[in-house]
């Protein structure tokens, strides 16, 4: 049985970056392609997938979602060369993972990973779904970023991913208010890691130390926002337990988007910085403008391209818009947090909202004056 020599690694983001340099470093032909465009040195890059597939073994996907697979899978489906193997490391629905299982067969792996930008130091763990005899034939290149679990079918591995992502989604929170309430009990950080160290949350208080003993961010963020929060919503979707708390008056469902934000970012993003953001989701949630007037400056402008002209509404004229109750729509619709930047007194933060069929992109500038976060600007561009 013949190892893949050449690989194609579609996707170069953190995660793709990181496998494509860890492979690439181990000896194997490794070609890259991204659709942001933006390539790495370490990697030999391309800039037609067509051309990446063609020459390769092995076609590594290691993109955002399941539509992200699902196009670059169909764009380059007439591409692959005879007993091509197509490794699947995206974190997607069991459906999403069952349809190209269905479609390539045994020339399909399902290989969802646990851990983060590690894969550059060996260190992911990989819930790889597949027949044995194609398991056995990439494994060398698996256990190149990591260690290999044999896990079954398609569905059953991104299922697994998906409990695991919840439950880390659930230890992120609860360290986050442990921390909370220790800084509101005046307790040193360095104490009261070493303490919870000793506790059920002590394998991953070790992981994220050197990061949140002294309070400030003593490295580089392995994760964006936009994905812990894309993750969260895939279990609701393929089950029927609601994954999403209701929190705040508005029981907003994109609060808990913004927990997993806040508790992702700490401590680099202090906690205050995402409360105007969090007032500016109940307010989209309830329609009452009062949640707006409590995230805005006095003074600030919402501004955009709206039917082909440009406006820059003051906060009082935007208020006007919203009626006082939530969208009938309002259960379908979702806000994410994907990125924040915190530069002293002032933050730069993106935000998604799927509103029916509508989406934007909101960008925020965010000042602190008084002690109080505030958002002094907001521009917004709505996706055709």
């Amino acid at each position: 049985m013949t190892t893949p020599h050449t690989i194609a690694v579609l996707g170069l983001g953190r995660m793709g970056r990181a496998i494509a340099t860890r492979l690439a470093s181990r000896g194997w032909d490794v070609v890259g392609w991204t659709r942001s465009g933006r390539t790495p040195d370490a990697v030999r890059t391309t800039s037609d997938p067509h051309d990446a597939v063609a020459k390769a073994d092995l076609v590594l996907l290691a993109l955002f979602d399941g539509p992200a697979c699902r196009q670059v899978l169909d764009d380059v489906r007439d591409s692959p060369r005879a007993g091509a193997v197509v490794v699947n490391t995206g974190t997607v629905s069991p459906a999403e993972a069952s349809e190209p299982a269905r479609r390539l067969g045994p020339a399909y792996v399902h290989a969802p990973v646990l851990g983060s930008v590690p894969a550059a130091a060996g260190a992911l763990r990989i819930l790889a779904a597949a027949e044995q005899d194609t398991l056995d034939r990439v494994r060398p290149v698996l256990e190149a970023p990591g260690t290999v679990r044999h896990v079954g079918d398609a569905s059953t591995g991104a299922a697994l991913k998906l409990v695991a992502n919840s439950g880390l989604a659930g230890a992120v929170l609860a360290l986050r208010d442990s921390l909370r309430h220790a800084d509101a009990l005046g307790l040193p950080r360095a104490e009261v890691m070493d303490v919870l160290e000793l506790g059920r949350l002590g394998g991953f208080v070790t992981c994220r130390g050197s990061f949140l003993a002294d309070g400030s961010a003593a490295g580089t963020a392995e994760f964006t926002i936009g994905a812990p929060a894309k993750d969260m919503a895939l279990p609701a979707a393929a089950s029927s337990v609601p994954l999403r708390s209701a929190v705040g008056p508005a029981g907003s469902p994109a609060d808990a988007e913004a927990d997993i934000a806040v508790a992702a970012t700490t401590p680099a993003a202090k906690d205050g910085v995402l409360e105007p953001l969090r007032a500016y989701i109940r307010g989209h949630a309830t329609g009452d403008a009062a949640h707006f007037r409590e995230a805005f400056l006095p003074g600030a402008h919402i501004e955009g391209i709206r039917d082909g002209v440009f406006v820059s509404w003051p906060l009082d004229e935007y208020c006007a818009l919203f009626r006082g109750r939530p969208a009938p729509d309002e259960p379908t619709r979702s806000r994410r947090v994907d990125a924040l930047d915190v530069h002293g007194t002032v933050a730069t933060a993106t935000m998604t909202l799927a509103h029916g069929a509508d989406t934007f992109t909101d960008v925020f500038l965010l000042v602190r004056a008084d002690g109080r976060w505030r958002i002094a600007n907001k521009a917004y561009h709505r996706h055709p």
